[in-house]
């Protein structure tokens, strides 16, 4: 693909691998047989390559774009080529003057423009085209191209179905031959000899029969103002592969990597079954461990009731500990204040008792001091009874007054 014209969708250029690549080169390969020696017009040339193309054979070709980058890649790409130029200009006003083409090629283009301008396109191309002018022109089948796919090309304005394209073509082209492309795959049995006629089958182990048309992935359309006009259909099935066969190679090399990628699904899923079985032994494992686990938490939790109920009673010995150490405090604290009154009153008897023993000795200290006393007294006076008392009573007053005598 030349480094100046990116790929964006809108249209095909070359270096492009794929089936794009095989339906757009197989139609203008088509085309070459209507337009050898002719003065031909390509619409929509895009990139050039195609008009490039349809010069091997034509007397001359006229490639139109709307896009005048891509008119200028393709003069500069094509310079070379003697029988081709190209024009910028839209497919619904032609810069070209009326009846000065023999054939006009006009690929997947009608559906580009919107809906009301599609009539025009048709109607340019009429003015353009000679009396004995054909057209071939291909568009989507909306039915396989976008509706069984369930896709939307954001560059197609409007996609119009085989009846409404034949309608747009009835007006100045009501003789037409159809024909259907589509990608197409199965066994070819070449001749070697040219020039021999096709025949296609379609069938399995059990039956073979003639194959029909497959649908319609595009339709390619020839067509002409007079029955007389419209070429020949010399051949029933056209077929077309790039030189290199690449994308034969590609589908092959895809084969290889499905059945390597088979191989290597074969070799995971019998990893996952042993890995199944291992998660399944894990699982049983597991479930017992699960098992397990459940009853030890089933006695987890009637021990863990066993300990409330036993914290329950400690609390409830705890309280009662609790109230016992307040009634013992309260008791010893009675116990003290009794004591020290007790001992304050023992303290003050005791102080009683000695003031009374102190009291009874000094009494008693008095009695025997009194006894004695009496006891002297009963002496004396058992004495002064006596008959001694009396001899010696005289003796004893002489002796009192001479004490008194010499004391003076």
């Amino acid at each position: 693909m030349p480094s100046d014209l990116e790929f964006t969708g809108e249209r095909f250029v070359p270096g492009i691998a794929g089936e794009i690549a095989h339906e757009h080169w197989h139609r203008y390969a088509f085309a070459r047989r209507y337009v050898a020696g002719k003065r031909v017009l390509d619409v929509a040339c895009g990139e050039g390559y195609g008009s490039a193309l349809l010069a091997g054979v034509a007397g001359s070709v006229t490639g139109i774009d709307i896009d005048a980058g891509a008119v200028a890649h393709a003069r500069q790409s094509y310079s070379a080529l003697a029988n081709v130029d190209f024009a910028q200009g839209s497919a619904a006003s032609l810069p070209m003057p009326d009846a000065s083409v023999d054939v006009v090629v006009s690929f997947e283009t009608i559906e580009h423009l919107p809906q009301a301008d599609q009539p025009r396109m048709l109607a340019e191309i009429a003015r353009l085209l000679a009396a004995d002018g054909v057209l071939v022109m291909s568009a989507p089948n909306p039915v396989e191209y976008s509706t069984a796919r369930n896709y939307r090309n954001p560059f197609h304005l409007h996609e119009p179905d085989r009846a409404e394209l034949a309608a747009l073509l009835d007006g100045a082209f009501p003789f037409q031959r159809w024909f259907r492309q589509r990608r197409y795959f199965g066994s070819a049995v070449w001749s070697e000899a040219p020039g021999e006629s096709v025949e296609a089958w379609t069938g399995d182990a059990a039956s073979i029969d003639q194959a029909a048309p497959p649908a319609a992935m595009y339709f390619v359309v020839v067509a002409a103002r007079t029955q007389a006009a419209l070429p020949v259909a010399h051949v029933a099935l056209s077929l077309f592969t790039d030189r290199a066969e690449a994308e034969l190679s590609r589908i092959d090399a895809m084969s290889a990597e499905v059945i390597r990628q088979d191989a290597l699904l074969h070799e995971r899923d019998a990893e996952l079954s042993r890995a199944a079985g291992h998660v399944k032994h894990l699982e049983e494992i597991a479930g017992a461990r699960e098992r397990i686990v459940v009853a030890r938490d089933a006695e987890l939790a009637r021990q863990s009731a066993h300990v409330r109920h036993l914290e329950e009673i400690a609390a409830y010995r705890e309280g009662i500990v609790v109230e016992r150490d307040a009634q013992l405090v309260q008791l010893n604290a009675l116990r003290e204040a009794e004591a020290a009154a007790a001992n304050d009153e023992r303290d003050g008897l005791a102080r009683a008792l000695g003031s009374a023993r102190h009291a009874v000795a000094a009494q008693s200290a008095e009695c025997d001091r009194l006894e004695r006393a009496i006891q002297a007294q009963e002496r004396i006076i058992a004495y002064r009874q006596s008959a001694r008392w009396w001899f010696s009573l005289p003796w004893l007053r002489v002796r009192l007054w001479w004490q008194r005598v010499r004391g003076a």
